[in-house]
């Protein structure tokens, strides 16, 4: 197996050391600047169901990686290195991010994390190890964008590059694994920029790292079932609306009302739906496309924005599940099987 972090494993160390300390006092400390002007929170709760499922992407738009338990933070879910969306593939040509609906073959690009260590593993290919640590001492910087939103990241570095280059196979295009060492949330620009106007409840710190919107996407299981109920001739699962909490219990589409969610002491605001694109009629295992473009044709028989400025967005885009962003303080956790509480 190749492996990226021979050298100077001492260095390395105290630089995993330092990035984790730092970054919780980092987060902590933005929690404090940030506390001044927090809305009043709810005291009263609706009991709806149960947390059913995590999942974390570290890889942007790659396979999922399922948790038991996870960390809530500024920048989304965590679980001590393993952070949602913290790595990301860029074109070399002009260093803009690619997804798997154009390259469906990223789908199957899995990964496993031992401390600073994420392990890259795709059917074709041997794996490959990354050490994040070396990667921030490395000092790489590249001048990259999540959509319209400019973005500074660390080169993961050449042997990665290589493998993911030929890893998705493609005459005479070359890639490059980034990662977002930062603990600061990424700055909307461009046409991105008018959500929070549109949104009222979003704020410049809900973004994250490399997620397209906002750091906490969620799936309701009764609307997956009821969605399920209208399909004639395939049937989706969660995985392929790339949530990262599924949760079980309650009407379906009754998240459309909810304001605040309560998990275990957690607690997060409601900020917009998730308006769905192509990518979920990929299957999330193998990358093929439906030929009849579902879920996304049946869903725009029903669920298309309704009021006039979500259409500017959305358009002819339906929607499907709900962003979400911590209002509470960052470090509590969030488990499989606990309960949820919502206000309307």
């Amino acid at each position: 197996m190749p492996k990226l972090y021979d050298s100077a494993p001492f260095m390395a160390a105290a630089v995993s050391t330092v990035a984790v300390l730092g970054g919780a006092y980092n987060a902590y400390q933005l929690y404090q600047k940030n506390k001044k002007n927090r809305l009043p929170l709810p005291e009263e709760w609706v009991h709806v169901g149960y947390l059913k499922q995590i999942y974390a992407y570290p890889i942007k738009s790659c396979a999922p990686f399922p948790l038991n338990q996870a960390e809530c933070s500024s920048l989304g879910l965590k679980a001590g290195w393993l952070r949602d969306r913290i790595l990301m593939i860029i074109d070399n040509e002009d260093n803009n991010l690619i997804t798997a609906r154009t390259y469906p073959e990223m789908l199957k690009i899995k990964t496993t994390f031992n401390k600073a260590i994420v392990t890259l593993k795709h059917p074709k290919m041997e794996p490959i190890d990354i050490n994040l640590a070396e990667v921030i001492l490395m000092k790489k910087l590249i001048h990259t964008n999540v959509w319209t939103s400019p973005v500074t990241a660390f080169d993961c570095g050449q042997e990665v590059n290589a493998w993911i280059t030929k890893c998705l196979d493609i005459e005479d295009t070359s890639f490059t694994l980034v990662y977002y060492g930062h603990e600061k949330h990424r700055v909307i620009a461009g046409a991105t920029a008018m959500w929070p106007n549109i949104y009222d409840r979003m704020k410049q710190s809900d973004t994250g790292a490399f997620c397209d919107e906002v750091n906490c996407h969620v799936l309701s299981e009764a609307s997956l079932d009821d969605l399920n109920s209208r399909l004639k001739e395939v049937q989706v699962t969660d995985t392929h609306f790339r949530p990262n909490i599924v949760l079980s219990g309650g009407k379906p589409y009754d998240e459309d009302n909810w304001k605040f969610v309560k998990i275990g002491e957690n607690i997060f605001q409601v900020i917009k739906p998730c308006i769905r694109c192509l990518f979920t009629t990929r299957d999330p295992e193998t990358g093929i496309q439906n030929k009849n473009m579902e879920p996304l044709t049946t869903l725009k028989s029903y669920r298309l924005a309704k009021n006039s400025a979500e259409l500017k967005i959305a358009g002819d885009s339906p929607l499907m599940g709900i962003h979400m962003a911590l209002r509470s303080g960052p470090g509590g956790k969030v488990s499989v099987n606990e309960p949820f509480y919502v206000t309307y």
